[in-house]
């Protein structure tokens, strides 16, 4: 039962994450260091359309976890999408991170944490 909580609880704050990074961080552009981290990485004319869509993009991420749908299929995609994301920031943009280069040491416990929770703490019938 308690696993069952833990992994409900863990669904909905990965969820979360999601979605603030997408309508906050992106779309609404309250963090303006997103859209310098693609125009830096894609070029400056496109960062804010780019940096939009990523964000929309991330919304449906968000609402794809809170439906529980092929929840194996979208933690793997999350994971994926979370290292190779981080990566690319780490060997091109560090200064532009919000911890530097220590920013890939989040990620890789963010990863830990979808893994742990869709593979250890679901329950699968």
């Amino acid at each position: 039962m308690q696993k069952n909580i833990l992994n409900k609880i863990l669904t909905i704050g990965i969820g979360l994450i999601w979605l603030a990074n997408g309508l906050l961080c992106k779309v609404l552009n309250l963090v303006p260091r997103h859209q310098k981290i693609v125009g830096n990485i894609l070029g400056d004319g496109f960062a804010k359309p780019l940096t939009i869509s990523i964000g929309v993009l991330e919304i449906f991420m968000a609402v794809w976890i809170f439906s529980g749908y092929k929840s194996r299929v979208n933690a793997m995609l999350q994971m994926l999408i979370i290292g190779v994301m981080n990566i690319l920031e780490f060997a091109l943009v560090p200064e532009l991170l919000l911890w530097g280069k220590y920013n890939i040491v989040f990620a890789l416990i963010l990863i830990c944490v979808i893994f742990y929770n869709e593979f250890h703490l679901k329950k699968t019938n």
